[in-house]
C-alpha cells in the first residue's frame, strides 16, 4: 500500500505536519486540523490515517507527561463505552467506501469539526447542555466515529468538556488521556483490519519524532507570543481551504 517515493517537497510538508501535532498536543487548537487534508493529499485518504495515528499516539505522550495529574476520570468513564461504539461505525465505514468518498469524508468532518470550533467560540462561557446520557452519548458516538475515520475528533470533545466547565488544566489532562487511549485502541484495529500501518510507515514515524518534539516546544512558545485571535484566524482559513481542495 504504501510506496513512499517522496519528493523533497512532500518530505518538508510531512515534516511541518508532525510540528503542528506536536503543537496541538500542548494547547495549540485546531492547528492538528491542517496536517489531516496535508497528509490525505500526500499519501491518498485511508493511508494518511496510518501515517497520522502512530505521530499523534507520540505527540500524546507529551500532552500526557504534562498535564496526567489533572485528568477527570468520571467524564472519561463514561464518554468511552459511547466513543468505542463509534469506533466500531467508522472501522465499518471505511472497509466498505473507496478511497475517493474516503477523502470526501474526511473533508467533510473537517468542515464539520470547524464549524463546532466556530460555534464553541460564540457559545463561549455558555452552558450548552446539562450532564445527561443521551449528551455524553452523543458525543462520544460521534467522536469515536470522526477520530476512527480522520483523527479529528478534537473539537467534539472539546464541546463535551466545555459542557462541564472544566478548568484549563483539568480540561487539558482529560483531553490527553482521552486520545491516548482512543488511539491505542485503534492502532491493532488499523493494523490488522485496515491494513494501512506497516513496519514501513512506522520508520517514517520515527523520523518524525524530532519535528513533533519541536512543535510540542515551540507551540508552548507560540501560546505566549501569538494574538489568539490572529491565530485562529489562520488555521481556520488555511484548514478550510485544505478540506476544500479534497473534494475537488
Amino acid at each position: 500500500m504504501f510506496q513512499f517515493d517522496l519528493s523533497l517537497v512532500q518530505w518538508v510538508l510531512l515534516a511541518v505536519c508532525a510540528i503542528f501535532v506536536g503543537m496541538s498536543k500542548v494547547g495549540v487548537p485546531g492547528v492538528s486540523l491542517i496536517t489531516i487534508p496535508v497528509l490525505a493529499f500526500i499519501f491518498g485518504g485511508k493511508p494518511s490515517t496510518g501515517i497520522l495515528l502512530p505521530m499523534l499516539m507520540l505527540a500524546d505522550l507529551f500532552g500526557v507527561g504534562y498535564y496526567h495529574r489533572h485528568a477527570r476520570w468520571n467524564y472519561l468513564v463514561r464518554l468511552f463505552p459511547w466513543a468505542f461504539a463509534g469506533l466500531a461505525v467508522g472501522l465499518w465505514v471505511g472497509e466498505i467506501v473507496s478511497d475517493e468518498w474516503f477523502k470526501n469524508i474526511i473533508a467533510l468532518l473537517v468542515f464539520l469539526s470547524l464549524g463546532l470550533m466556530l460555534w464553541r467560540d460564540r457559545t463561549k462561557g455558555a452552558t450548552f447542555f446539562p450532564e445527561t446520557w443521551w449528551f455524553a452519548a452523543a458525543m462520544g458516538i460521534l467522536g469515536g466515529f470522526a477520530t476512527m475515520i480522520g483523527n479529528v475528533a478534537g473539537p467534539v470533545f472539546a464541546i463535551y468538556l466545555l459542557a462541564m466547565h472544566l478548568p484549563k488544566n483539568h480540561f487539558i489532562g482529560t483531553t490527553a488521556w482521552f486520545f491516548l487511549i482512543l488511539n491505542v485502541v485503534k492502532f491493532p484495529l488499523q493494523f490488522f483490519v485496515w491494513n494501512n500501518i506497516t513496519l514501513q510507515s512506522l520508520s517514517i514515524n520515527l523520523l518524525m519524532l524530532p519535528a513533533i518534539a519541536l512543535g510540542a516546544l515551540s507551540g508552548i512558545w507560540l501560546v505566549k507570543a501569538i494574538p489568539e485571535r490572529t491565530y485562529r484566524l489562520f488555521v481556520i482559513v488555511v484548514t478550510a481551504l485544505s478540506a476544500f481542495l479534497l473534494l475537488i
